[in-house]
């Protein structure tokens, strides 16, 4: 589950200049029972970008748009990584049926990064230039803390 959390997360973050498709499939799979991370994460990116109240209404509608295709490969992802987890596990399992199990879960990401590109496409001219170097900037901020954590936890491992 935390791979797919994960996929999923990252993801919704390369979707690019939308930056809202975070709060659409992060949220959904790590809300708390009352909805308030999805809002949360929400507000925050409305706030961070300083996005009017109808750049949001286009978005939403972006996203609602492509929301059937999304749900399906994400489906298939969900499914092509809990089929390469089973092979892994598998008694027998050999290394060309884990590279073959791995090589659909790749087919699906390559199909993901398709709709991120649509998406992208869609959701880009929506934001203001300075609105898309901002989102740039926090996705930076992303990428560098995500580098932080992989440091700390090599150097974690070097020091055992």
């Amino acid at each position: 589950m935390k791979a797919l959390k994960y996929a999923l997360l990252s993801t919704a973050l390369a979707v690019a200049m939308s930056g809202m498709l975070v709060w659409n499939a992060r949220a959904a799979q790590s809300a708390s029972a009352d909805g308030s991370t999805r809002g949360k994460w929400r507000e925050r990116v409305k706030e961070e970008l300083n996005l009017t109240d109808n750049q949001v209404a286009q978005i939403k509608a972006q996203l609602q748009s492509e929301r059937g295709i999304l749900l399906v490969v994400m489906k298939r992802m969900h499914e092509a990584q809990a089929g390469l987890r089973a092979e892994i596990q598998r008694p027998g399992a050999t290394d060309a049926s884990v590279r073959a199990a791995a090589a659909r879960v790749s087919a699906v990401e390559s199909d993901l990064a398709v709709e991120r590109l649509r998406l992208y496409e869609k959701i880009s001219p929506i934001l203001t230039p300075d609105q898309r170097a901002k989102l740039a900037h926090m996705q930076e901020g992303i990428d560098e803390l995500v580098g932080h954590a992989l440091e700390r936890a090599g150097s974690k491992h070097s020091d055992k």
